[in-house]
């Protein structure tokens, strides 16, 4: 769409951004990235990327895990974190943007987002008095168990029902 406004943020445009205890991450490309400290100063560059989806076709061709760039675990980590994201999403709820809400709580990140978003929107002439935004759910995840800490709720979405003969056995 021509003429939208958008200011980066930390240098990115589009992409990921971590607030972190002790800095940020900024994630604006699949390529590379950069970590800073609260007090945005640079800590490290990160660079890489890589064909990951050739390469798992390549190993799935050869049939020799050796050959892919990274172990499977690393693939189920990455993959696990946007499925975390999504469970948080489904279990969330809508927020107009005409209401001043603490959704938050003390998340002062969280709020400076939203202020940089609702910003954003406004320079591009969407109707926030006719727009609302989903808030997820905050969960607690045991890294050990991989599962959510008293919320069976959220812990449901984690699996569902396989179609046979494509049933994921309980212990891989």
């Amino acid at each position: 769409m021509r003429g939208l406004k958008t200011d980066p943020f930390r240098g990115a445009k589009v992409g990921n951004i971590f607030h972190c205890e002790d800095g940020v991450l900024v994630l604006p490309s699949y390529s590379g990235g950069v970590a800073c400290a609260l007090d945005g100063s640079e800590i490290q560059r990160f660079t890489g990327g890589g064909d990951h989806f050739g390469n798992f076709v390549q190993a799935v061709r050869s049939r020799r895990s050796a050959d892919l760039t990274a172990d499977i675990l690393e693939g189920h980590l990455s993959s696990a974190l946007c499925h975390l994201g999504n469970v948080s999403y489904r279990l969330g709820s809508d927020q107009p943007f005409s209401k001043q809400t603490r959704a938050f709580g003390q998340d002062r990140e969280a709020y400076e987002t939203l202020v940089r978003l609702r910003e954003h929107l406004k320079d591009n002439k969407v109707p926030l008095d006719k727009t609302s935004y989903r808030i997820g759910r905050k969960l607690t995840v045991d890294p050990a168990t991989e599962t959510f800490v008293n919320d069976a709720e959220a812990n449901h979405l984690l699996t569902r029902e396989y179609r046979k003969p494509f049933v994921v056995p309980e212990k891989v």
